[in-house]
């Protein structure tokens, strides 16, 4: 029985270990774990690379979209302009006495204006 036992004991502990083999499996443990870092490694060069082009065409969208904003404030002031131009001429047009004539030919002229809008439409 005891001899069974210090049989089942010893096949237990070496058990697919020949004479140099827990170097060589130490080695090989070794090489899977620099085998895994490297493909873990590989795998974040690629995540990095694709990172880096992502976030080049988010910067290159950021700026095609400032420089369309920039233009929309120009366009929007050189608006704002003709608007301001526009209202100081009814301004002084509706400040000088003959104002009731002049306002029912600038009241006529945008209802004409806005009928022929509708029409064509």
């Amino acid at each position: 029985m005891n001899s069974r036992r210090d049989r089942n004991t010893r096949t237990a502990l070496f058990d697919g270990i020949e004479e140099g083999g827990i170097r060589s499996s130490s080695s090989y443990s070794h090489e899977i774990d620099e085998q895994e870092n490297e493909r873990a490694i590989d795998g974040l060069q690629d995540r990095v690379a694709i990172l880096k082009r992502l976030s080049g065409d988010i910067n290159e969208e950021v700026e095609t979209h400032n420089r369309m904003l920039d233009r929309m404030g120009n366009d929007m002031d050189t608006s704002r302009g003709v608007l301001s131009g526009t209202m100081d001429k009814f301004k002084m047009v509706f400040e000088k006495k003959s104002s009731r004539s002049m306002f029912t030919l600038v009241a006529s002229f945008v209802v004409i204006f806005l009928l022929i809008y509708y029409l064509t439409r």
